[in-house]
């Protein structure tokens, strides 16, 4: 793979700003982040789906990340591969290699066209993803999202930096050439850890509802367990909404549902300066409830759809 070094220009005087002239000229709408890419017409996490997010005209794109057995930063969102592959077993157990041999597009409807790669060169690292993303050669954002608990603990951010500073990221932009990154988790303690790093601006607090019986856990498996996971979940969210009204994430992540049944937490949140990044949209009745309150970015599955929508409602 070529250096992404390599691929980076020179520090300008728009990377110091951390604004180039292509970003003031948006229009005033909310920017659409692609959820694992254009997850809806492809596999999620694949190259086809992030090549195809990037032509339907995306503005960003979104990933989660998990640390391999020999630990690589692999895209992968569940703790194990069972649901998005023909393997089984838990992400860290596999080695990269291991993982590569796995079909990692064939559970999605949808056949890999030869412009996006071959079906066997389908997985992608956080390297390999962002090399693709610099080479689109125009502003675009990656949003990271840390998947804890990782059996590794703070390695996985660790050698997230460790990587992306040697690659050339500019702490002070938070940028790779055109690409400016931002980190997300929902465990408030990823991001306090990445906090002496990472600018205030570029941590987004995720937060979702607590949700009621079952809990959705392969630890729920007796009324204990699922007391105990249920406590967890509700520490998680409190954790993170405290760290987004005390100003230490600049950008709050709720979810949708999240979103509506918090309006005033969410428009405080909003008046108070922090920038709204809400997952994950895909009907058109919550990208027009995103967009009438001011929130600055949507992640959807369908990047090409909402960003017709809400660009539409911005030419009103």
């Amino acid at each position: 793979m070529q250096s992404i070094r390599t691929l980076s220009p020179r520090t300008s005087s728009t990377q110091l700003t951390g604004v180039t002239a292509a970003e003031e000229a948006l229009p005033a709408r909310p920017l659409v982040i692609a959820h694992r890419g254009s997850s809806a017409a492809y596999a999620e996490h694949t190259r086809a789906a992030y090549l195809h997010a990037l032509a339907e005209g995306a503005d960003g794109v979104e990933c989660d990340v998990h640390l391999t057995k020999d630990r690589q930063l692999v895209l992968w969102h569940d703790s194990t591969v069972d649901r998005t592959s023909d393997g089984s077993g838990r992400v860290s157990d596999h080695t990269l290699a291991q993982l590569s041999r796995l079909d990692v597009h064939s559970w999605h409807p949808a056949e890999v066209p030869t412009e996006f790669g071959r079906a066997e060169n389908q997985l992608l690292t956080l390297p390999e993803l962002v090399e693709l993303l610099v080479a689109a050669g125009r502003p675009v954002r990656l949003a990271v999202e840390f998947k804890h608990p990782s059996p590794y603990g703070h390695e996985l951010e660790e050698r997230a930096l460790s990587w992306l500073i040697g690659a050339g990221w500019d702490p002070e932009t938070s940028r790779i050439g055109q690409v400016q990154i931002s980190f997300m988790s929902f465990y408030a303690g990823s991001l306090q850890y990445l906090s002496p790093t990472v600018s205030t601006e570029m941590l987004c607090a995720l937060v979702d509802l607590v949700p009621a019986d079952p809990i959705p856990s392969r630890l729920a498996w007796s009324p204990l367990s699922r007391a105990a996971v249920r406590a967890t979940l509700r520490q998680a969210a409190a954790d993170s909404e405290r760290i987004i009204w005390d100003g230490r994430a600049g950008m709050a992540g709720p979810g949708v549902e999240y979103v509506r049944s918090h309006l005033a937490d969410v428009k405080a949140w909003l008046a108070a300066g922090r920038r709204l990044r809400v997952w994950t949209a895909d009907h058109p009745e919550d990208v027009e409830l995103l967009a009438g309150l001011g929130v600055q970015e949507i992640t959807t599955n369908r990047p090409g759809q909402v960003l017709a929508q809400v660009t539409d409602r911005a030419r009103r």
